[in-house]
Parts: C-alpha cells; sequence; structure tokens
C-alpha cells in the first residue's frame, strides 16, 4: 500500500501561519476554532540563551489511526490507496456533544478538529485530496513561502531526506506510526 505523509523542515519554519491561511481558506472553514493546519510554537530558555522554534501541526495520517478505531459509527476511514485518513460521512459523524470527542481524546496531536457549532461534526486535514488526485501539492505545501513543507509518497520522501520521526515539540508514536518526517531544529 502506498502511504501518503508530510516533510516537515523546522529549520526553515517562520511561523508566518500562511499554511493555516491558505487550508482554511482552500477548504472554506469558518472563522473559529477549527484548524486543520495548527502551529504550535515553542520556546526555550532564559536570556540571552533563548531557543524558538514553530511546528506546522495537520493531521499526520497515521499508518495506524486510533482515531479511525475510536469513531463508534465508522465515520472516519482511511483510504487504501494512498493511506490517507478522512472523514467520509458528516451524515454518520455524531458530533462532538453527543459522541464525547472520542477522536480528538484518541489522538496524541489534537488533529480532529471541531467547530463553534452545537453538536459540531469532526474535520480534520484531509491532505488535499482533491489536489493530490489532480497532480498538485497540498495548499499549505503551495502557499509556504519558505519552502518548508512537502507532500508525498513516504517512501520517496524517506529516500530523499534524513529520516528523523522526532522533532522539538513533537514525539512520535510507534503504535500509531504518523506519517511525517522531520527535519529538526537543534537548541
Amino acid at each position: 500500500m502506498t502511504q501518503y505523509g508530510f516533510y516537515i523542515d523546522q529549520t526553515r519554519c517562520i511561523g508566518c501561519y500562511t499554511c493555516a491561511v491558505a487550508c482554511k481558506d482552500w477548504h472554506d472553514i469558518e472563522a473559529g476554532p477549527a484548524k486543520w493546519m495548527r502551529i504550535k510554537e515553542i520556546e526555550k530558555g532564559k536570556y540571552p540563551d533563548l531557543y524558538l522554534a514553530f511546528l506546522p501541526s495537520p493531521c499526520f495520517h497515521c499508518v495506524e489511526p486510533a482515531c479511525v478505531k475510536a469513531c463508534p459509527v465508522d465515520a472516519i476511514i482511511k483510504r487504501e490507496s494512498d493511506g490517507v485518513v478522512v472523514v467520509v460521512n458528516q451524515e454518520l459523524c455524531l458530533g462532538k456533544t453527543k459522541c464525547g470527542s472520542k477522536c480528538l481524546k484518541v489522538c496524541p496531536w489534537e488533529a480532529p478538529q471541531f467547530g463553534v457549532e452545537e453538536n459540531a461534526k469532526m474535520q480534520k486535514c484531509n491532505l488535499c485530496i482533491d489536489r493530490l488526485e489532480n497532480g498538485k501539492q497540498a495548499i499549505c505545501v503551495d502557499a509556504c513561502p519558505v519552502y518548508a513543507l512537502e507532500v508525498g509518497r513516504m517512501e520517496e520522501i524517506k529516500k530523499k531526506y534524513d529520516y528523523n520521526i522526532n522533532t522539538e515539540g513533537f514525539t512520535s508514536s510507534d503504535k500509531l506510526k504518523p506519517s511525517v518526517i522531520f527535519k529538526p531544529k537543534i537548541q
């Protein structure tokens, strides 16, 4: 099975949020708390030895996604053709209130997102499958002004870049196997 995922160059990310804004715009995500791409700010140290890093944080399209297993109504699936984890059926999703956000609770990276509306349905990064199927990169990749992101087949990403599965602000999981490789920003 082909598995698509992310390469994230933490040394390049400047925390400009362009990827997050482009994602919200492309997918028509309403203003509010739902963000398919989030940017984590990591601050450490004490003056004059300060450290600042940023970490783009979408859904990492795990090989063994906990959210799929946690969904009580099978509203979330992992596509066999490319390994993308998508919410297929908003009609099946019980919503935040009725379900209790089981998918969010089991995701260590908080990828499942909910809007502000009553009993909001789960939504999350779908790796821009509409764009990938048309030979384009994900919108976050195209929008990044510093080329800190790439989406592709994991076997190709692993060949192209050093194999780092952990970085500042992110610890991988052998159980879930997130589909992401990093170039970490070293402190």
